[in-house]
């Protein structure tokens, strides 16, 4: 199936660019996530069936179409439609299991719940407990798991705290008789490199005797 949509968007999207506009078929390219069912089939499937109502398309999602939530929840079987067994199992008749179903949406999805998804979809990554992760990573030699975006945010130490005697740029600078700038313990190639780039133009600008500000 991945495959098949994936083949479908690029063959009918140039033909139906031709006509409407431009760009892919869907809002971007296709994107999937391996899941754990035991742990996420239902979360998932909540998500999905709930988009409608996040995007304010409908006020009930047995109101869309797209979804499978009116043979999941409803009485309208869908021959299309191969039931999971995790499904199966909410109860032994379908009037049961749509009961249940139902009542997994008096609730609206945790937010944590949505950030996990979303994380794991944009990433392309698996989705699952750590258990999960590492047989994924026995079976394909790589880490796999969601990571959030950009670099971890450093803890405040206290060894950054100035020392005696030091300026707001957190290095020591004072004029001898000459009025020549002094740096103590470091020299200039070494202080740009320690120093932060917001900071350096204006160290600088005061090595040199200019005014900082």
């Amino acid at each position: 199936m991945p495959l098949h949509i994936v083949q479908r968007g690029q063959n009918r999207g140039p033909c139906f660019n031709t006509t409407y506009r431009t760009g892919t078929l869907g809002d971007s390219r296709y994107k999937s996530s391996l899941i754990q069912a035991e742990t996420y089939l239902l979360s998932c499937m909540r998500y999905i069936e709930l988009n409608p109502l996040r995007a304010a398309m409908v006020d009930d999602p047995a109101h869309y179409r797209w979804t499978r939530y009116c043979a999941n929840a409803l009485e309208n079987a869908d021959t299309l439609l191969t039931p999971h067994p995790l499904y199966l199992g909410l109860g032994a008749t379908g009037t049961t299991r749509h009961a249940i179903y139902r009542s997994l949406f008096r609730h609206h999805l945790e937010a944590e719940v949505i950030g996990d998804i979303r994380l794991a979809i944009n990433q392309s990554q698996p989705l699952g407990n750590e258990r999960f992760y590492a047989r994924i990573e026995r079976m394909r030699g790589q880490r796999r798991e969601s990571k959030p975006r950009g670099r971890p945010r450093l803890e405040a130490s206290t060894n950054d705290a100035p020392l005696p005697g030091q300026g707001k740029f957190g290095v020591v600078i004072e004029r001898n008789a000459s009025l020549a700038p002094v740096v103590h313990g470091s020299n200039l190639a070494d202080l740009g490199c320690r120093i932060q780039p917001s900071r350096r133009v204006a160290i600088f600008r005061a090595l040199a005797g200019l005014p900082v500000g």
